[in-house]
């Protein structure tokens, strides 16, 4: 069964955008096993577009599931994931920590449409 082992503790960086890992976050996936996103990786959370109804809708909605995607479509990232795979876990990492099939599945169709440039991009202790 997926699950958070441990809370999401970031801190934003000195800009608005970008987020600082501070302690580890470990979450459990029924897809890849056990994956932790180290201290000191940088996010930016769910890159939701910025239209204003997009945003309203699925702004602010899945932090700590789009961390561990964040850190899965890294290049070196561990465990190893497809793309497909990166996504299907940030799918199921929403639904454990219980959101509504009207937030989840319109964000996982929207990595599933726009993540392939972001795609083995970035290696994990890159910064943003």
């Amino acid at each position: 069964m997926a699950e958070f082992l441990t809370d999401l503790d970031a801190r934003l960086k000195d800009n608005d955008k970008i987020w600082i890992i501070y302690s580890p976050l470990i979450y459990i996936s029924g897809i890849l096993g056990k994956i932790t996103v180290p201290w000191g990786f940088e996010t930016d959370f769910a890159s939701v577009p910025r239209v204003p109804l997009f945003y309203t809708l699925f702004g602010d909605r899945a932090h700590r599931e789009s961390v561990v995607h964040d850190m899965l479509y890294r290049i070196d990232a561990l465990p190893t994931a497809t793309r497909k795979q990166a996504d299907k876990v940030f799918l199921e990492a929403m639904k454990c920590r219980g959101k509504s099939w009207f937030v989840r599945y319109p964000m996982y169709w929207g990595v599933r449409a726009g993540g392939l440039p972001s795609y083995h991009k970035r290696k994990i202790e890159d910064q943003l």
